[in-house]
């Protein structure tokens, strides 16, 4: 339950979405997130606490759990794309 509340919380699956790829800067990734500072900096204090992301000389990266999470949620991803659309034609 602490990881569903962690990942619901606003912001916080937009931020490990956003670092599926390279390492980003703060100022990139709020860009990339569309978010305000205060707000991003809250989730990647969190994000960083449960392991999820890191922080280096290259900026914020996902950690080998962050991307292990990832992975486990892009069916997920998938299956919302399909139920949008199914809902769309009802």
């Amino acid at each position: 339950m602490a990881a569903l509340d962690l990942l619901g919380r606003r912001g916080a699956l937009r931020v490990l979405w956003e670092l599926r790829g390279d390492a980003l800067t703060f100022r990139a990734l709020q860009e990339a997130a569309a978010t305000n500072p205060a707000l991003l900096n809250t989730r990647l204090k969190e994000l960083r606490t449960a392991r999820l992301v890191i922080h280096d000389g290259d900026g914020y990266r996902l950690s080998d759990e962050g991307q292990g999470l990832l992975r486990l949620l892009l069916p997920l991803g998938r299956w919302a794309e399909q139920w949008a659309a199914q809902s769309q034609r009802s």
